[in-house]
């Protein structure tokens, strides 16, 4: 996890634009080399893999779509770039946000193979073993009943999916986001969206220096 600058009140302000916009250069600059040009020419003409910012409308609209309010991360994220082209070589594209939903309704095969129904509606994995980060984790044990009510917001990549999953939120409003794969035994979780981009992020280029974004 990061430490992040505040704004008014408990508000955590993500520094999206800046994190996107050196995220775009390792993809798309001179030292990506000529495979990544791969990539629309749009996206090297404006050194950008993202689209401009949603409006506060098509949040609000996803949102009332939803029934629910996004987290704030993952909320942020969207005014900062609404999609994204490319994460990595396993995670398919960010969708943007007419085309985020449910994963019971975008891919009701997987919520239905994973979300094993819980006798009595108990956690199928108790809090002590299951709200572990990090080095600490066991990807193996997820909760798949949780499979059932979460949210997709991405495209299928190299059978690699990301979620978020709102029967686990934080004290600041987080919630748990995962990374999925076929081949992976569970899934891969984290407290929050930020920190499952900034994992990824630094996964793919740990050569980088992120001090700047206090990464």
């Amino acid at each position: 996890m990061t430490d992040l600058p505040r704004t008014s009140g408990a508000a955590v302000s993500y520094p999206w634009r800046e994190l996107l916009q050196e995220w775009s250069r390792l993809w798309l600059g001179p030292d990506a080399g000529e495979v990544e040009r791969r990539f629309p020419d749009w996206a090297h003409a404006h050194g950008w893999l993202g689209a401009s910012g949603a409006p506060e409308t098509d949040i609000e609209a996803l949102e009332q779509r939803l029934g629910a309010t996004l987290p704030p991360s993952y909320r942020q994220f969207l005014v900062a770039s609404n999609g994204w082209l490319h994460v990595n070589d396993a995670e398919g594209p960010l969708l943007n946000a007419s085309r985020v939903g449910w994963l019971k309704d975008l891919d009701p095969e997987l919520a239905q193979t994973w979300g094993e129904e819980t006798p009595d509606d108990l956690p199928s994995i108790p809090d002590n073993e299951y709200l572990k980060y990090g080095e600490d984790q066991d990807c193996v044990l997820v909760r798949r009943e949780h499979f059932r009510t979460a949210l997709q917001i991405s495209d299928w990549g190299d059978s690699a999916l990301l979620m978020l999953n709102p029967a686990i939120i934080n004290g600041q409003g987080e919630w748990e986001a995962w990374a999925f794969a076929s081949w992976y035994p569970g899934v891969f979780r984290y407290p929050s969206f930020w920190d499952l981009m900034v994992d990824l992020i630094k996964t793919d280029h740990p050569d980088v220096a992120w001090a700047h974004l206090g990464l």
